[in-house]
């Protein structure tokens, strides 16, 4: 069995710097898996978007009390109504950053941003405060398969007007979007998902004759075969620019299924043992070398390089165990009166295991 070597080794816990909560009966739903993954740190999302901190702050209070053995890192969604005193404020309140979703490139970002220049006087208060601007890297294009790429000179031209302000270029799909976050100094990181180090264009449009499966579909969408080895080589590389963020996307089962279908793969109940199982398949390909996926690649993905970049520590300082036990994916999650369904991404196989020590 490829990685072996890992049955029943410990691991610090793992940190997951996207992830979409949502709210009411979902969030009731969904919230309660964090752990199951392995994750006792997660940076959350919100519809409707949280534009005030004290939005940021009651939306915290909620998670809280469902899960309050889980660290909440709170963020602002990027919007006409935040000024630079919103920025004090939020950094007075403990809020870590300020996302930004493009107007209208993925599910919920009607609101999103048009301009980004009428935010500079933003930005610079963040370099001030040291806030953390997360960008969804997608501008509104014919083509989905470009819209990541066709963001890039926006990354650039954004490093380089403001060089001190932390950035991090959400969910990573294609080589081009690695290539870009490694040419840019170190105040700039990425996050890559774990339904990304399996998925191509292939699963989600279909190919031939066949239809693509709902369950797959996300924006950014998945790429080229090329684009998901460069995405499972650098998750593996130990390269601390990039680190897990699932922007795990939970939709009830028919929104899945509607044409076209909800943007969004669920994957949170196995954040960390879906790495693993990315990991293994890409050695068993012949993509990845054994000897090259270390103890220290997977602490440092999972967790530790996001947790520096960050600078957010663990306070519980609690590991975890993994192994490969046997166990499979569930079919469906939903709640005891049946109402609410989310289809998990690989439903039903098999997967490695999570222990809390």
């Amino acid at each position: 069995m490829p990685l072996e070597k890992f049955q029943g080794v410990e691991l610090p816990a793992s940190a997951d710097f996207h992830v979409h909560l949502r709210d009411g009966a979902m969030m009731e739903l969904v919230t309660g898996t964090i752990r199951q993954g392995g994750v006792n740190t997660v940076m959350p999302n919100l519809v409707p978007p949280v534009t005030t901190v004290q939005h940021a702050l009651d939306y915290w209070d909620k998670l809280h009390k469902i899960e309050p053995n889980v660290t909440f890192l709170m963020s602002l969604y990027l919007h006409p109504s935040i000024t630079p005193e919103t920025i004090i404020e939020a950094k007075r309140a403990g809020i870590t950053g300020v996302k930004s979703y493009p107007a209208g490139v993925t599910t919920n970002s009607s609101v999103g941003v048009v301009d980004y220049a009428s935010f500079y006087p933003v930005f610079e208060e963040m370099e001030r405060q040291d806030l953390i601007l997360n960008l969804h890297g997608e501008l509104p294009s014919v083509d989905i398969s470009t819209a990541e790429q066709d963001f890039l000179p926006t990354l650039f031209s954004l490093h380089h007007r403001f060089p001190r302000l932390r950035i991090i270029l959400e969910h990573c799909t294609s080589a081009a979007a690695i290539e870009a976050v490694k040419s840019c100094g170190s105040t700039v990181a990425a996050t890559i998902t774990a339904h990304h180090l399996y998925l191509i264009k292939d699963d989600w449009a279909g190919k031939d004759e066949r239809a693509g499966d709902p369950f797959c579909f996300c924006k950014p969408v998945a790429k080229t075969p090329e684009d998901r080895l460069a995405l499972l080589r650098t998750a593996a590389s130990g390269n601390l620019k990039f680190f897990l963020g699932t922007d795990s996307a939970p939709h009830p089962v028919q929104k899945k299924r509607e044409e076209p279908p909800a943007a969004g793969v669920f994957t949170q109940p196995y954040a960390t043992q879906l790495v693993l199982d990315a990991f293994e398949q890409g050695c068993v390909e012949g993509v990845l070398k054994e000897e090259s996926v270390t103890r220290e690649v997977l602490e440092g993905f999972l967790g530790g390089f996001g947790r520096a970049f960050y600078r957010v520590e663990d306070e519980r300082k609690e590991k975890i165990t993994i192994g490969k036990r046997d166990e499979r994916i569930m079919q469906v999650l939903k709640d005891a009166e049946g109402a609410t369904e989310v289809v998990p991404f690989r439903r039903g196989q098999r997967t490695w295991s999570v222990a809390w020590k």
